[in-house]
Formats: C-alpha cells, sequence, structure tokens
C-alpha cells in the first residue's frame, strides 16, 4: 500500500486529506528532524512552499532529489508564498541567462 504525506498549512490539508493522503501539520516542517520523521516511509510527499521555507534549502533540495520517496514542493491554498521555479533553479545551477 502506498503512503502520501502532505506537509502544510491546515487549509491546504483538508483537500489533500479529502484524497486519501496522511496531513501533517507545519510543525512537521519545523525542524529538519521533524521533517525526516513525517516523510519516514513515505512513498509520496507533498509540502508546500511555506513549509519548505521554515527548513534549511540544502534539505529540502536534496529531498526532492531522491527517489525515494517522491518529494515534490507545492504552493498552499493561501497563497502565501509560490514554489521557487524549478527552471530559473536549474539555470542557475548550470550557469546558463534567459
Amino acid at each position: 500500500m502506498t503512503r502520501s504525506v502532505f506537509i502544510g498549512d491546515e487549509v491546504t490539508g483538508a483537500g489533500f486529506a479529502l484524497a486519501g493522503l496522511e496531513v501533517r501539520g507545519p510543525d512537521a516542517a519545523a525542524s529538519p528532524e521533524a521533517f525526516a520523521a513525517a516523510i519516514e516511509g513515505a512513498d509520496f510527499v507533498l509540502v508546500t512552499a511555506e513549509a519548505a521555507a521554515r527548513l534549511p534549502a540544502a534539505l529540502v533540495a536534496a529531498a526532492v532529489a531522491r527517489a525515494r520517496p517522491l518529494v515534490a514542493v507545492v504552493p498552499d491554498m493561501t497563497g502565501g508564498r509560490p514554489p521557487q521555479d524549478l527552471a530559473a533553479r536549474v539555470y542557475a545551477a548550470l550557469g546558463v541567462e534567459t
């Protein structure tokens, strides 16, 4: 059975809970240890940009880059913080100007 986890605000989490995801509040992103515990054993993890911003950027980038669990940063329903532009990050990493 696939274990899917959502980490973020309560309002956005309500929708994902209806879709069957295990919902963790933003406190799961309060520390690297709490984040690691939240995604432990998961197959798929969605974390809002707001919650991801509470964590070290390198930790989030490493989690997204790993093959398992699949981790994606998504916007929240409140529109508080959009996720970083992936294309811009790739261009910056490659040293390519757009």
